[in-house]
């Protein structure tokens, strides 16, 4: 495999063969490089990290069940310094190319496992998402991403950002394999119910410009000849608890500080790593999150998921942006990506606080540019929504771009 869009660190050029014969035999895939790989030191985006860290005594559960099921991994993929941006660009290894979207980033954090499965260079690739880390990515880069449901996925050898939010995810240009991956690394109880109401964010909807929203809306229009007529609903309603959308991105960002900092700030102190700006304001932010706001956004989220467990019940469908908007310009300051961060948090939060699973489907395009749409559910029930992806992709309501890059 030859990397012609940046996706793999140099540290990460290398090949683990999987079982003779399994569901993913014949399949290559990547791994974002906060995921552990025995022999190999995992480098978490930063040369400080890489430097100050030992080789993994273990490869992760989320690796090793793909290499067990016959697929075999071919190295390690470029993320934002310890899994922490929005764009997926990086000051040490790079910025890797989104082939469908030229001159745009990526995505992030997960930037080169997206970017990676875009090209054709690997079949599936894992990532990891805890605001929208496989969300934003997918969106970007015209592919398929799944963010499974809290718990779902074992953690263990992944590098932790936030672990009450933090969920390895993974990414596909068709259905059929995104499938077939998440039939392999899925535990736990899974929810099986018929498709029920489908239901419309409209007050994440209306974060968006008007072009933007109306793509998607198109998208929504294309699934209801599956799921019926689509009911227009304010996800934080009157009923809900933390009123507004401001609010829920607030609790987000105040669990994913406290936790951050209480997983790397002792690192960060003693080692004074070399980080991009971004990055280093938003430690900077982490760094000052009080234990009493942590236990208040920690009570918050778990009214939240209850609430939206309720609000999902009997197999309700929901449908949401996956990001903001199509994948900016690369190169743009952080005062320039700031307004499309602000916008994506409240959007990454609706899964992340109801602990639900949010599939990421190819179906919209603007100004020749993907844009993904997010479909959500209660908690377990992932294969539902990995369901409904099959079903459109059959129906031809979503385009087959299987062997665009290859």
């Amino acid at each position: 495999m030859e990397d012609t869009v940046g996706a793999f660190v140099p540290h990460g050029l290398f090949e683990v063969n999987g079982a003779s014969d399994g569901p993913l035999a014949g399949l290559t895939f990547a791994a974002k490089d906060i995921i552990d790989v025995a022999g190999h030191v995992t480098g978490c985006g930063n040369p400080d990290w890489l430097r100050t860290h030992a080789p993994a005594t273990a490869t992760a559960s989320s690796i090793r069940s793909c290499l067990d099921a016959g697929a075999t991994l071919v190295g390690k993929t470029v993320t934002e310094e310890l899994a922490t941006g929005l764009t997926g660009e990086n000051i040490h290894y790079g910025t890797p190319r989104n082939v469908n979207a030229p001159g745009r980033v990526a995505g992030g954090s997960s930037s080169g496992s997206a970017a990676a499965v875009a090209a054709g260079l690997v079949d599936f690739a894992l990532g990891s998402d805890t605001g929208g880390s496989v969300r934003s990515p997918a969106s970007f880069c015209g592919v398929y991403g799944i963010r499974p449901s809290y718990g779902r996925v074992p953690m263990d050898g992944v590098m932790p950002l936030a672990p009450g939010l933090d969920v390895v995810g993974w990414f596909a240009r068709n259905p059929d394999v995104l499938d077939r991956v998440s039939r392999t690394i899925l535990q736990g109880p899974e929810g099986k119910p018929d498709c029920g109401r489908f239901l419309v964010a409209s007050d994440v909807m209306g974060l968006l410009d008007s072009r933007t929203s109306q793509a998607l809306m198109d998208a929504v229009a294309e699934i209801e000849g599956l799921l019926g007529p689509a009911e227009g609903i304010a996800v934080v309603g009157d009923a809900a608890p933390s009123k507004g959308l401001a609010s829920w991105a607030e609790i987000a960002r105040t669990i994913c500080g406290a936790e951050g900092w209480a997983a790397h700030g002792a690192w960060i102190e003693a080692e004074k790593p070399v980080f991009g700006s971004g990055v280093a304001a938003r430690f900077a932010a982490r760094a000052r999150v009080t234990a009493e706001a942590a236990a208040r956004a920690n009570a918050a989220r778990d009214a939240i998921a209850d609430y939206l467990d309720d609000l999902l019940k009997e197999g309700a469908v929901l449908a949401l942006p996956a990001a903001p908007g199509v994948a900016p310009e690369i190169g743009g300051s952080d005062a320039d990506i700031e307004p499309f961060r602000a916008a994506n948090e409240p959007i990454g939060s609706v899964s992340g606080l109801g602990r639900l699973p949010q599939i990421v489907l190819p179906m919209a395009v603007l100004d020749g540019l993907p844009l993904g749409l997010g479909l959500t559910a209660a908690a377990g029930n992932d294969e539902m929504l990995l369901g409904i992806a099959s079903a459109l992709y059959n129906a031809g309501a979503i385009p087959d771009r299987e062997n665009e890059h290859e």
